[in-house]
């Protein structure tokens, strides 16, 4: 079961009879939209999984889809807010370099620039199409696991400004999917490309680790 709810941040009232949807990063498919309840709750009969949530149409809210979530909102119709789940910033800005080896990756309906092994040159250019674009050319179907790591990737990475380690993303997914799942091991399989702190980095968009070259 996952379950919305959506408050009003000036006075944690809930907010009642509004249309709450979930978009499934690692499916076509997407449930239909619930309204919430008396208590601001919108509840969907669905596992964890990795996406967004809409209110009224608008992202508020993109990770880990799982128990209870909390939106809290000034105004029904404010502006978009910054929906990694954690405030913060993403790196942004060229990192190319005197005879650099790029590469144009067709990303929807533009081109966007990466060096010679992936990672984005400006990692502004990184979206949801970018990462399956992208994974699509290194023979990696996109699951939610996936999903999940490359949206607390950045969530770290917006947190901390730096990226996350092998030892942080084992310390953090051992307690959300047990210690098999969430071994070391398991997170290279899933990444086989370099493991999760390159081939996952590189999906999420973000810089080379330190060492790289």
């Amino acid at each position: 079961m996952i379950t919305v709810e959506v408050v009003m941040k000036l006075d944690q009232s809930p907010l009642k009879r509004v249309r709450v949807e979930l978009r499934l990063d690692a499916a076509d498919n997407h449930p239909p939209s619930v309204l919430t309840d008396r208590e601001g709750r919108a509840r969907f009969d669905l596992p964890p999984a990795s996406g967004m949530v809409l209110v009224e149409g608008v992202e508020r809210w993109h990770g880990r889809l799982a128990g209870e979530i909390r939106i809290e909102l000034w105004s029904i119709t404010q502006a978009a807010e910054h929906a990694q789940g954690a405030a913060g910033s993403l790196p942004a800005g060229s990192n190319a370099y005197p005879g650099m080896q790029t590469r144009l990756l067709q990303v929807a309906e533009r081109q966007v620039e990466t060096d010679g092994e992936g990672y984005l040159v400006n990692p502004a250019d990184w979206s949801d199409a970018f990462a399956r674009a992208q994974a699509e050319a290194e023979g990696l179907t996109l699951t939610d696991a996936h999903w999940e790591l490359i949206r607390w990737l950045r969530e770290q990475f917006a947190r901390n400004g730096t990226q996350a380690t092998v030892r942080d993303m084992v310390k953090h997914f051992r307690a959300v999917w047990g210690k098999e799942l969430g071994s070391s091991a398991h997170l290279h399989r899933l990444f086989p490309r370099g493991g999760p702190q390159k081939q996952g980095n590189r999906l999420a968009g973000l810089l080379r680790t330190k060492g790289e070259h």
